[in-house]
């Protein structure tokens, strides 16, 4: 169990909480991919806004267990991912690995990478920017570090706000929670939460309008996540499946403007 002290910071529960979970991580659904439609929906989602990779350089940022460097690498991308978590990462190197791909994976935070300025030709992120301590800077950092004409591809949902179908389970004395996370994990979590940026609600047009403010233009907002999602709910339980299927997730696409 970690240990709380005067100098425990909110980066610092965030990596934990993080490197606690790296050991099961990818035998949850939704965390690593159990069927090839939703690996199918996944390489559908990123060309429709990266295109191909072609050899291209691609940050993924929180990168975890790897599993969407693993999906960029399939499209061709040179694909480096960080994270705040060294036991993520053994995690991520072991399956690269086991895989035979080529992928770096590197130890860096995601609001200061440390990487070179104007070196990537797109970023990728995934259910990375609701646990931003400041993710104005964050966003900054991410522009300098794309080139001029780069992408920026969050994938994401607005978890503060219960659907319907959440509603409806406590209505009927269904136990509010986290998925199938062990007992003092919820807390942790919902602590976690009200210590970020977005502490309540996250809807795509407030990240938008961040990302706007950042200098990015061209933002794209994109719910058409079915293909992903409808695979992911058939492998789930009936209330989470339904819960995946009603919540509020998207895609955001920005670009850095091309130097005039």
């Amino acid at each position: 169990m970690t240990e709380f002290g005067a100098n425990y910071s909110i980066r610092d529960e965030i990596r934990d909480f993080w490197s606690e979970r790296a050991a099961t991580f990818d035998q949850s659904v939704g965390h690593e991919i159990f069927s090839e439609a939703e690996r199918r929906g996944w390489h559908g989602l990123i060309r429709r806004h990266l295109g191909e990779g072609k050899g291209r350089a691609a940050l993924d940022l929180a990168s975890g267990t790897g599993v969407i460097s693993h999906l960029m690498n399939d499209m061709g991308f040179k694909v480096t991912g960080v994270d705040w978590s060294e036991a993520m990462l053994e995690q991520a190197r072991a399956k690269a690995k086991q895989r035979g791909t080529d992928i770096r994976f590197i130890m860096r935070d995601a609001e200061n990478t440390q990487e070179p300025r104007g070196s990537y030709d797109v970023i990728t992120n995934r259910h990375l920017v609701w646990t931003l301590v400041d993710a104005p800077a964050a966003f900054r950092e991410w522009f300098e570090l794309l080139k001029p004409g780069g992408k920026l591809l969050i994938v994401d949902g607005n978890m503060g706000r219960k659907s319907w179908v959440t509603r409806l389970r406590l209505a009927f004395g269904g136990k509010a929670g986290h998925g199938n996370l062990a007992p003092g994990m919820s807390e942790r979590l919902q602590r976690i939460r009200e210590q970020v940026h977005f502490s309540g609600d996250m809807p795509a047009e407030a990240v938008v309008a961040a990302l706007v403010a950042t200098g990015f233009v061209h933002p794209v907002i994109d719910r058409r996540l079915g293909a992903i999602h409808w695979p992911q709910a058939r492998k789930m339980p009936f209330w989470r499946a339904l819960e995946r299927l009603s919540q509020d997730r998207f895609a955001i696409c920005v670009t850095k403007p091309e130097i005039s």
